[in-house]
């Protein structure tokens, strides 16, 4: 009899570390898909805020909206909480614990400039966000959009949206092998560096940082799902965090600090 409860109770443990061990590779994961495993950011600039810096001063609720495509809506992530606005949204609220974040995801899968445009009143304009971080440019590239247009419509966006008196960051296109491998890749990248440059707004690269990751020896296809185009959940997670900081570095700055960053 002895003997029999011995042999089920070391039944019962074994299934039990089998359980703890199951738990904590779960758990070690999650905290990697949620960036705890990010690789250095490099040096990125810290953006111009000043219709949100203005906006915290006065303790307002601080409104974004999040432009895009799908890598904005969160194609390819477990679910749209682990999209990268939600997750920045979430980073920014606990950098800032006197600030009140709230994103708004506006991507829309398969488009680009013309569309993004065109809806721009309705899901941008009309809700009078003080930030506005537009995602555009990665299916123009695969799509071989004229350069010439897309700025041209970027630019009248832009136009827009400064004088809505919002805040702007454009993002360029992540490091995946079907933007790579599309000939206007480079070429779109350039083109918003350009506009960022002759409009006077931020544009946060996210092409620049992945190589910055790569540098650190994590390669790009860590951050990027199975259909070799859009991010993977480590991927938007790392993205939001290394936005995270710089926004809320631009929040935390002096003015005057931040212009010598850019210089």
């Amino acid at each position: 009899m002895l003997l029999s409860f011995k042999k089920e109770e070391s039944s019962f443990l074994k299934k039990r570390s089998k359980r703890l061990l199951f738990c904590s590779l779960a758990i070690l994961l999650a905290n990697r898909a949620m960036g705890e495993d990010c690789p250095p950011n490099g040096d990125i600039p810290v953006p111009l805020l000043p219709h949100t810096r203005a906006a915290l001063a006065t303790n307002q609720p601080l409104l974004a909206v999040a432009l895009g495509s799908s890598s904005t809506r969160g194609w390819m992530a477990t679910d749209i909480a682990h999209s990268y606005p939600a997750l920045l949204q979430r980073e920014l609220n606990e950098a800032l614990p006197k600030a009140d974040f709230a994103f708004i995801n506006r991507g829309v899968g398969g488009q680009d400039a013309p569309e993004e445009l065109a809806r721009l009143d309705a899901d941008v304009l009309a809700v009078r966000p003080q930030l506005v971080i537009w995602q555009v440019g990665a299916n123009g590239a695969v799509h071989d959009e004229a350069p010439t247009l897309f700025k041209q419509l970027v630019v009248e966006g832009i136009t827009k949206l400064k004088a809505a008196g919002a805040d702007v960051i454009l993002m360029d296109n992540q490091r995946s092998p079907r933007i790579l491998a599309a000939p206007e890749h480079s070429v779109m990248d350039a083109t918003l560096r350009e506009i960022a440059t002759e409009t006077g707004v931020n544009l946060f690269s996210r092409g620049t940082l992945m190589d910055h990751w790569a540098e650190a020896g994590a390669p790009y296809e860590d951050f990027i799902a199975v259909d070799g185009f859009h991010m993977n959940n480590r991927g938007y997670a790392c993205l939001a965090r290394a936005m995270a900081e710089v926004i809320s570095a631009a929040l935390k700055q002096p003015i005057a600090q931040q212009t010598q960053t850019r210089k």
